[in-house]
């Protein structure tokens, strides 16, 4: 059977299967169902969404499904994606769901189930509402859903209240004791979720906040704005003799930062920041970061300096969190700007990080520049060969021996990463290094070998 949800829930164009009508509300059906089989109850289930044109009508879709199979929805309304874990865990929910395609454009869309610890729903129930949804299909064929016909009208108090509970512990409890007062901060809200509350939290802790790209329209979110485009924010920031500068994705759950001087700070140079943050309050638990296979061998030798180690994992939050909750350390997180504190949420949430970021500020009393020395973003290749056949690597020894040169070759100060594309037929050649001119080097006689040994 074909999969639908990845690891980041399920995505595509809105409108299309499958996030048209028709299956989003079998998908709404089909939670409920699951839910009221293992708890043995009428489940309750938590739904917001971000600012696309597309989510409220997926919305009503959800609640239908939801509504029909039993299900008692409360509606948040527009929210960060991490607003719905928190929800899902403090009301106490059986679910939550976010009507989200993050940093993706306006025309897609996506579904995140989060269960009431704040982790996303379990592989089981996913595959399960995925048997239902192909069923359910197969009976009615690909006929859509007419979404003005599905009779939901969201409670704009009750969104307001749920909204205002999330602002709450983001203000009282993870921003207690921080005093912005003076601080000047510029705010790039991606025109997504963020747009409303970020302005409002931080101005809440007393900071001066200019705020741009907050006024969606539906179809603007995350358009030449935003952590995918930062150009605005870092103009802005020196414009405005800025303390820092934060740019949101879509949903919310990263952000990436900007230091006074107009300089990007990414997920790295963040995790370098808040790990040693921790460290100094003892709280690094077992003196190890979490990061993925893509963050830069510069992060992973700065953390070494202080006695740190780092542990990677497959591409995807969730699988940086399954090593956390593994090791039982306490920070983790992607280049992107998704970072993760376990004992807080289980959710990557920009706003937390943000908050995170300004206490080390505070407490150091030092600018963010100040902070990121000693982190060093090491010059990076990736060169990508078509291939006939996605055979092992260590298979063939043409591939596996010019491997290992290289790596001997850099010699613990670059990083060799070889893997084929997910999607596509492709070996990815990305290697690290102190020298751009070696790297290359390196770069261009491995992609020769596989060229030679899988090339089309």
């Amino acid at each position: 059977m074909k999969k639908l949800f990845g690891t980041d829930g399920m995505r595509g164009e809105a409108g299309r299967f499958p996030l048209d009508a028709a299956t989003i509300e079998t998908v709404g059906a089909s939670l409920a169902t699951r839910l009221k089989e293992k708890i043995g109850r009428a489940p309750l289930i938590v739904i917001g969404r971000d600012t696309r044109e597309s989510g409220e009508w997926l919305e009503q879709a959800m609640v239908a499904g939801a509504v029909r199979a039993g299900a008692e929805s409360k509606t948040a309304g527009v929210i960060t994606t991490p607003g719905v874990a928190f929800l899902a865990r403090t009301l106490p929910a059986d679910a939550g769901v976010v009507i989200s395609a993050s940093h993706n454009v306006y025309r897609d869309n996506g579904i995140k189930i989060f269960a009431p610890s704040g982790r996303k729903l379990d592989d089981a129930t996913e595959r399960l509402i995925e048997s239902d949804v192909f069923s359910q299909r197969e009976l009615q064929g690909a006929k859509a859903a007419n979404p003005a016909a599905i009779m939901f009208k969201s409670n704009v108090t009750e969104a307001n209240d749920l909204r205002a509970c999330y602002l709450a512990f983001l203000a009282n409890e993870i921003g207690r004791g921080i005093s912005l007062d003076g601080m000047r901060l510029v705010l790039d809200c991606a025109n997504g979720a963020a747009s409303n509350i970020a302005p409002e939290l931080f101005r809440r802790l007393g900071a001066t906040v200019t705020v741009i790209n907050n006024t969606p329209d539906g179809r603007n979110i995350n358009l030449s704005c935003g952590s995918l485009h930062t150009e605005g924010l870092q103009d802005e920031v020196i414009e405005q003799h800025a303390d820092l500068g934060v740019a949101f994705d879509g949903d919310a759950d990263r952000s990436l930062f900007v230091d006074a001087g107009g300089r990007l700070v990414n997920g790295d140079a963040s995790l370098w920041v808040l790990a040693q943050y921790l460290n100094r309050r003892h709280q690094l638990n077992h003196r190890t970061v979490v990061a993925t296979v893509m963050s830069n061998i510069g992060l992973e030798l700065a953390l070494q300096s202080q006695g740190i180690v780092l542990t990677r994992t497959d591409v995807g939050d969730k699988y940086v969190l399954e090593e956390l909750l593994r090791l039982g350390a306490s920070l983790g997180g992607e280049q992107s700007g998704h970072i993760i504190f376990p004992s807080v949420s289980l959710a990557g949430d920009g706003l937390i990080t943000t908050l995170s970021m300004l206490r080390a500020m505070t407490e150091a009393g030092k600018s963010l520049h100040e902070l990121t020395e000693g982190f060093q973003t090491f010059p990076q290749i990736l060169v990508n060969v078509e291939v006939k056949v996605k055979q092992p690597f260590s298979e063939i020894p043409a591939i596996r021996n010019a491997a290992r040169e290289i790596e001997a070759a850099l010699d613990k100060r670059g990083r060799l990463l070889l893997r084929y594309s997910g999607t596509e037929s492709l070996a990815r050649v990305m290697i690290e290094g102190e020298s751009q001119n070696e790297i290359e080097k390196h770069a261009k006689e491995l992609a020769g070998v596989i060229q030679k040994e899988l090339g089309v």
